[in-house]
């Protein structure tokens, strides 16, 4: 049976992820330790200890989160002695998981996916000002449903599908007088509910385009190598392992839609049987669960979880 291992996105994150990871394993503290000095600071107390208003924004969430599943990824592979080929076919992540992704599968360093995933948060919070703009979650809508809300909504500007996550739940991101009109006006479109999101910034939109273009020079400046597994790209929900198309996904990114129940669809149908999540939290595995029920879903957080995934290889 074909493995895929996937990486979280921004919402996953909390005080004292990985910590017992970190505690456990000095493979695992050298990625930390690797992250702070190439952010040149203690990223690894925030994460651990907090305040949680700090760890949410995003130049913190972003390479945080892709320090914690980073951390796991390498005591996975040191205690199983097995390489990332070894261990799936494939690679993919939910927006600045596919940072994450990437770099487990050797097309980016360590040090390197800290820095873009600092540029990229602060290119993303830059590119719109504070309280601005903003995201909504549409529950229990198909993607057509919510294209259709976001049309409604864009009489009152820049408002589009962000995340088709699957499940009935898809994401919009816009200017944050379109997402209050979609917000007011969800149910009367037929929408089950709409909740605005916690977010800082109308990421997955056309907004982000000044970060974009940031993103672009970042990446140009960065190795990218061919990832050891194919990475299934959030833009296009189809393999990639060319380094100059990788750059060039990762900047459609930053305006573009994460096409997450399209990926877990690809595959699906590439003949993958059990999806792995490695990181913080359980959001990937629940959502895969709710677009391919008969798909098998891990999630690796504790030594509890890599001790047992290793076991069941």
């Amino acid at each position: 049976m074909k493995k895929a291992l996937v990486y979280p996105g921004q919402g996953s994150q909390f005080v004292g992820m990985s910590k017992e990871i970190y505690d456990a394993f000095q493979v695992a503290r050298d990625v930390f330790l690797e992250v702070d000095d190439a952010l040149s600071e203690t990223l690894s107390k925030l994460i651990f200890e907090g305040p949680m208003e700090d760890l949410t924004l995003t130049q913190n969430t972003q390479p945080a989160l892709m320090a914690v599943s980073i951390a796991i990824q390498k005591v996975i592979e040191k205690e199983s002695g097995k390489k990332i080929s070894d261990l799936c076919s494939f690679v993919a992540g939910h927006s600045l998981g596919e940072y994450s992704a990437l770099c487990a599968a050797g097309s980016i360093g360590i040090a390197d996916t800290a820095r873009l995933l600092r540029i990229r948060g602060n290119a993303m919070l830059d590119a719109v000002p504070a309280g601005q703009g903003g995201m909504a979650a549409l529950i229990g809508v198909d993607f057509e449903k919510a294209q259709e809300v976001a049309k409604f909504a864009s009489s009152e500007g820049a408002c589009q599908a962000a995340n088709d996550n699957g499940g009935g739940q898809v994401v919009i991101s816009g200017l944050m007088a379109a997402i209050d009109k979609a917000v007011a006006g969800a149910s009367s479109l037929g929408v089950k509910r709409a909740v605005k999101l916690p977010v800082s910034a109308p990421f997955h939109s056309s907004l982000m385009e000044p970060a974009a273009r940031k993103m672009a020079e970042a990446l140009a400046a960065v190795k990218v190598m061919s990832p050891s597994v194919p990475l299934i790209a959030n833009v296009t929900a189809e393999e990639v392992t060319n380094p100059d198309e990788i750059r060039e996904l990762l900047v459609k990114q930053v305006t573009g839609m994460v096409r997450w129940r399209e990926s877990v669809n690809a595959l699906k149908n590439k003949g993958v049987g059990r999806i792995v999540e490695i990181g913080a939290g359980k959001v990937l595995a629940g959502l895969v669960k709710r677009i391919e029920p008969e798909v098998e879903t891990v999630s690796i957080q504790t030594p509890q979880d890599v001790e047992a995934f290793i076991n069941s290889l």
